[in-house]
């Protein structure tokens, strides 16, 4: 952070306790310093006993909440800072007692040379058997969702929520057929939103939703929503700041690194998931799409499908190893991750906020390629040449050297800015012409570009691209608890990547995000709803979605039943009306 946001929260070198900042005043601080091109981040403390029973309510519901409006409550909240969570500089500005400083340990100085790169890393040959099963399956939207949330993550979660129930001295029965019932309401509130959730059930003509009206009771909704837990309170690691969901985000980083493409291409990045209450390790960015909430490590394929996430406790609670920041310990979590499937010659990019020749060098010895752009402190007194040369020089020129022991090289590029590329994989050539917009002769140029910065820019988009996803349909529905905002994240991540594997898989018949969602939610609300109280209005709901023409998928089943339309023998049905039909009679009985 700027020296005026750093004044703000606390004077350096006292030992005596300092009064912390508002919120309200570092943000304010922060605006001020548009032209600092560092980036911090702020967190509100979280409390001392994250895993406490307490933890469990936040400061209310969040249905209203938008980011714009901030609750005093919160913005006069007391903060914390500390550099970005990936340790520029791993000071905590909380206040500790003096330490005797130790001895420096000398490190030998890196032999830098002006040649390009030699890699000896292998060529990608690997094959993904598993998509190709995944093809021959030809699952449907749901099939595909319920890779990640399988019967065994469904189970776990019902009899998780029953036990914190029967803890709380409340008889909740829940069935998987009712989750799943919430699970659709929730994927189907990120593309059908109201100001408040009971508007659903309401009788009123300008709201009232018959789907989800007829699935499950209003009361019912809200009873399950209020209980839904994810582990036991009798067994939480006091140290872990996410212990309520770590069970879950285990659960699910297992089912995502199962069926990921196997590729060789990853992104590492940063994501956010947006949180405006009072607990957990809420943190501010600047600079993000969503500037307040958790921040999640991530790791993804080029295309955005979600390989391996982990919420970010800061450098408060997660001490890096290896003689790296926050951020190069995760990257090094994340390729461990990927070796578990195979040591094969991944190639992994990210930005400045993770890039050091460290990770790099550690990487290289991992038998992993990494590209990434850097800050100029991190390139281990590299000798290019001064960046306020380069900026003096035609727009495409650029200077790079070699460490000769490790094969690493830095490269600097001129752009519309300059630019510290570095990489352990792919060196200067082949040099390529970049079009670039000239905006003193309003024409476009051609400009000089290394083949290391080619393919950094055509390969390190992953994360961004599964955020944009993210963003479309996000779930809107918030509960009370802390972590119901990471629990729709998760929704959201695993709609993202089985849309993914649809893309893959269906090549003939795809379809958009949106329709994906809203086969999902529709299927589940639909074959879940709880028949005993419809009365007569399970025969309506039928005929209305027969004939919507959206999501009709055709299955196979285990147990031969009558066709609808010509009352033979069949071992198919539709998947969203829940009858038998032939493959024959399948058009025919959606448009009759």
């Amino acid at each position: 952070m700027a020296s005026t946001s750093r004044d703000v929260i606390a004077g350096r070198g006292m030992h005596a306790k300092v009064k912390s900042a508002k919120l309200l005043e570092v943000l304010n601080a922060m605006e001020e310093e548009e032209s600092n091109s560092t980036r911090d981040e702020i967190f509100i403390a979280p409390p001392d006993n994250a895993a406490g029973e307490f933890t469990d309510e936040d400061s209310g519901d969040e249905d209203s909440q938008r980011g714009a409006h901030l609750p005093g409550s919160v913005l006069h909240a007391s903060v914390l800072c500390e550099d970005s969570g990936t340790g520029e500089d791993n000071d905590d500005l909380e206040l500790q007692p003096a330490k005797k400083r130790q001895k420096a340990v000398v490190k030998p100085q890196r032999i830098w040379t002006k040649r390009d790169i030699r890699p000896d890393f292998g060529s990608w040959t690997a094959s993904d058997p598993h998509i190709e099963d995944l093809k021959s399956q030809e699952l449907s939207p749901v099939g595909l969702f319920e890779l990640f949330f399988d019967e065994g993550t469904i189970n776990f979660i019902v009899n998780e929520t029953n036990r914190y129930a029967w803890q709380k001295n409340v008889s909740l029965s829940l069935t998987a057929q009712e989750l799943k019932c919430v699970l659709g309401i929730l994927i189907l509130s990120g593309y059908i939103s109201y100001p408040r959730r009971r508007m659903f059930w309401e009788t009123s003509p300008d709201s009232h939703h018959h789907l989800v009206a007829d699935a499950i009771r209003r009361d019912r909704f809200e009873l399950i929503f209020s209980y839904l837990h994810f582990a036991d309170n009798n067994e939480l690691d006091a140290g872990d700041r996410f212990a309520k969901v770590r069970p879950l985000i285990i659960r699910m980083n297992c089912n995502f690194q199962k069926h990921a493409p196997l590729e060789e291409f990853y992104s590492f990045g940063e994501s956010m998931c947006e949180y405006f209450g009072h607990r957990g390790s809420k943190q501010l960015h600047r600079g993000k799409p969503v500037r307040l909430g958790y921040k999640i490590w991530c790791g993804t394929t080029s295309r955005g499908y979600l390989v391996w996430f982990e919420p970010s406790q800061g450098t408060l609670f997660t001490k890096p190893d290896r003689s790296l920041d926050l951020g190069g310990s995760m990257v090094i979590k994340f390729v461990d991750a990927l070796q578990e499937r195979g040591f094969l010659p991944y190639h992994i990019f990210f930005d400045k906020v993770f890039t050091s020749v460290k990770l790099m060098s550690i990487l290289r010895k991992k038998g992993v390629k990494a590209t990434g752009t850097v800050r100029e402190y991190r390139t281990e007194r590299c000798p290019l040449k001064d960046p306020k040369e380069l900026r003096k020089m035609k727009r495409g020129s650029f200077d790079y050297k070699v460490d000769e022991s490790e094969e690493i090289i830095v490269c600097r590029w001129h752009d519309s800015s300059v630019v510290n590329i570095c990489s352990n994989a792919v060196g200067i050539e082949p040099v390529r012409l970049a079009s670039r917009h000239s905006g003193a002769a309003k024409t476009r140029t051609q400009v000089h570009q290394p083949s290391l910065v080619k393919l950094y820019q055509e390969k390190v988009g992953g994360v961004g691209r599964m955020d944009q996803n993210i963003a479309k349909y996000k779930v809107k529905i918030r509960g009370m608890k802390w972590y119901s905002s990471l629990i729709g994240y998760v929704i959201d991540a695993a709609l993202n990547n089985a849309w993914q594997l649809h893309r893959i898989c269906c090549q003939d018949a795809q379809v958009d995000l949106l329709a994906f969602r809203r086969y999902v939610a529709c299927v589940y609300l639909e074959s879940n709803a709880d028949t005993t109280s419809q009365g007569r209005r399970s025969r309506r709901l039928e005929t209305e979605s027969r004939f919507d023409m959206v999501g009709h998928w055709i299955i196979h089943q285990d147990k031969r039943t009558r066709c609808a339309l010509c009352h033979s023998q069949t071992n198919t049905r539709c998947e969203k009306c829940q009858k038998g039909v032939h493959a024959k009679c399948f058009r025919e009985y959606h448009i009759r």
